[in-house]
């Protein structure tokens, strides 16, 4: 009786673990996250907005300073993505850009937690030395979208000493001045804004850096952007960037499953397998399409046959593909993840691959045993 009640207490427990991992993987991503609820309104008007006011603030210990060099760039950054800039509060404008920048960071604000607070780019109100804050208003309203860069050194002083350089507020300036040069805050703002046009023009741009083609198709996976399919489709071809195109795809829609299971099954390359199986698992646990798990599955039981040592695994394919299972059940999938639980405790392997392999079956085969979860 003792024993069979700690097997039920010990199973409903790893039900509820297996059952919040799920609900927290389906959670909001931290750049989906918001403090501010954004209305339909709110929306519609800055996925259509043109125009940017810039306004910029240079403080340095001495106080205000020279914001051109801040400003040209600022400016520069806005118009690569063809939006129309004005430094002038009296012209009409859309939304107002807010950057202050300081040579000894004065705000000292309690972070919020949660949302953009948790990210690597949001203000830290631990950093006292150069930083430039970014923000935006939409008719004098702040929707708190709060950015921050900071240069690689806290005190400028020393910083500028170091350098031999007699003006410590213009030496931070300066480097403050090549990180918003660096930081792709309009390629954020326009996914941001919901502005999936900008984007797709950016990414077909002759002159756009693979660095900040990359950052595109980032932000593209976390827009559930169809519109962009067409696109991604035909950037499929381009070899270098098969990757993070099949990561963007998954946030296109259910129109984008037919081609990741296509890459899935037809790629060479491990790498590319093991991202379409990810974004098929994604697309599984948002969706419920049907179309998503069978050829992971197929994967498996054709796999099982031969799967006798370590050397006959692909261990980072075959991971992916089988937390990817475990995302959405399908009853002929407990099967096949059963067997393959067996045989990898079987094998003599105590590298991480292997490790990390045993953890996903065991968690996906979880997943499935619908009896196991009510016995």
């Amino acid at each position: 009786m003792g024993t069979r009640f700690f097997h039920t207490q010990r199973t409903k427990t790893l039900w509820f673990m297996g059952s919040l991992l799920i609900l927290l993987w389906l959670a909001p991503s931290l750049t989906e996250a918001r403090r501010i609820h954004l209305s339909s309104e709110d929306k519609a008007q800055l996925a259509t907005a043109q125009t940017v006011f810039i306004k910029v603030l240079a403080l340095t210990e001495k106080g205000p300073t020279d914001n051109t060099l801040l400003l040209n760039t600022i400016t520069s950054r806005f118009k690569e993505l063809k939006y129309v800039v004005t430094s002038d509060s009296t012209q009409p404008h859309d939304i107002e850009f807010r950057v202050k920048c300081e040579e000894r960071k004065t705000w000292t604000g309690i972070s919020a937690t949660g949302g953009d607070m948790d990210l690597a780019d949001a203000p830290d109100r631990l950093w006292k030395g150069p930083a430039c804050l970014l923000n935006y208003l939409v008719g004098r309203r702040d929707l708190e979208w709060n950015k921050e860069v900071r240069t690689s050194f806290p005190d400028a002083i020393l910083a500028a000493q170091k350098a031999n350089v007699d003006n410590p507020g213009h030496y931070a300036m300066i480097h403050l001045n090549l990180r918003l040069n660096e930081y792709d805050f309009p390629v954020l703002l326009s996914a941001e804004w919901g502005q999936v046009g900008r984007l797709l023009k950016l990414l077909d741009h002759p002159n756009a850096s693979k660095l900040r083609k990359v950052k595109v198709l980032s932000v593209l996976s976390e827009m559930h952007a169809e519109e962009a399919l067409p696109q991604l489709t035909k950037l499929l071809e381009s070899t270098d960037l098969q990757q993070e195109t099949i990561k963007a795809l998954a946030g296109a829609g259910l129109d984008s499953i037919p081609l990741l299971i296509d890459f899935f099954q037809t790629s060479t390359q491990s790498s590319i397998r093991a991202e379409a199986a990810k974004a098929l698992g994604n697309l599984a646990a948002k969706t419920g399409d049907p179309r998503t798990i069978p050829p992971l599955v197929t994967y498996v039981s054709n796999l099982l046959p031969h799967l006798k040592t370590s050397e006959d695994i692909d261990f980072s394919l075959l991971t992916e593909v089988v937390w990817a299972i475990g995302k959405q059940r399908w009853d002929p999938s407990l099967e096949p993840i059963g067997q393959l639980q067996e045989k990898v405790w079987l094998i003599f392997d105590t590298s991480k691959e292997m490790a990390d392999l045993r953890e996903a079956t065991n968690w996906t085969y979880k997943q499935l045993d619908l009896d196991g979860h009510v016995s």
